[in-house]
């Protein structure tokens, strides 16, 4: 397994919210914290590896909604969780699993951001991914409404993807690299159904798709609600991804437009060609992702049940 240090890249990256985020906040508060969500991740994931996919959905969430924050985990009427996009988020058991444990150790302490944000390091390394270090001190925020989420779809084109993350202070191969965590992804077959049987109105597949995918894609979605986004290595967190994008084997169509957008065509070459390249890549992208409009220092809470304010 890969082992990449983080610590030059703070320096360079969002300096602001990272400078008041650090690796080991809790060395002293709380020494044991990533050891209990480690062992609880690696339990879990002993049991159903489909996890890494859960939490890396998890975290995007919540990060792209009021900067991670932890609001997604906020149960209420209106809160974040209940909107359309973040119904097939899952494995907040898991996160309240994690909690309790924490708070048995030591009492309003660990947020439960960074408790979603070290989940998700854990199981992507148990998936075959990059093992990191990532700054934590993220303090958990105090409102969570669903009229603020406003997630992309499959549909999106490519420039809205990149802007996307360029909004939030990334960049083209920070965009490519999070986009390519669909390498242990699952897409409802609702996501991609026209595009396997009647794209756009033609009465055909789309024309863009690899003829023999189309034909395995229909087969699953006939016995099955969804299906892996990478059809080689489902399981595994790799660039195989990548390189079954260049083979037209793409299943949602924003992934596909990838491998022949002008903007990524190149950085999805270079991450199929590199498998290295892309999980450095991608711990780049994922610890600015963790320090997106992140709450520190006084802001927020320490909430002592993720799912409700204190």
């Amino acid at each position: 397994m890969v082992k990449f240090s983080s610590l030059l890249v703070l320096f360079f990256i969002f300096p602001i919210a990272l400078a008041q985020l650090r690796v080991g906040f809790y060395s002293r508060s709380c020494p044991q914290a990533e050891t209990i969500v480690r062992n609880l991740v690696r339990q879990r994931f002993g049991v159903d590896p489909t996890v890494t996919a859960a939490l890396l959905r998890m975290h995007f969430h919540d990060c792209f909604v009021r900067g991670c924050d932890a609001s997604l985990l906020i149960d209420s009427t209106n809160a974040e969780k209940t909107a359309g996009p973040n119904g097939s988020v899952r494995e907040f058991d898991l996160i309240d699993r994690i909690k309790a444990q924490l708070e048995a150790a030591c009492p309003s302490t660990v947020s439960c951001a960074d408790i979603v944000t070290l989940a998700t390091r854990d199981s992507v390394a148990l998936a075959g991914g990059p093992s990191y270090s990532i700054p934590t001190g993220r303090r958990d925020g105090l409102v969570s409404n669903r009229v603020d989420v406003a997630l992309p779809g499959p549909t999106i084109s490519v420039a809205g993807a990149v802007s996307l993350f360029t909004n939030k202070g990334m960049n083209v191969f920070d965009a490519v690299a999070l986009l390519g965590a669909h390498t242990v992804g699952q897409g409802n077959c609702g996501l991609f159904n026209d595009r396997i049987t009647n794209f756009q109105g033609t009465g055909r597949p789309d024309p863009s798709m690899d003829p023999a995918l189309v034909s395995s894609l229909r087969n699953t979605c006939r016995n099955s609600a969804s299906a892996a986004l990478d059809q080689s290595t489902p399981l595994r967190f790799d660039n195989q991804f990548f390189k079954q994008l260049r083979k037209r084997r793409g299943v949602l169509q924003v992934d596909q437009r990838l491998a022949t957008d002008r903007q990524t065509r190149g950085v999805v070459a270079r991450y199929a060609n590199n498998n290295a390249f892309f999980k450095r890549q991608f711990v780049r992208a994922m610890i600015k992702m963790g320090a997106v409009d992140v709450l520190t220092g006084r802001a927020g809470e320490i909430r002592r049940n993720c799912r409700r304010f204190n």
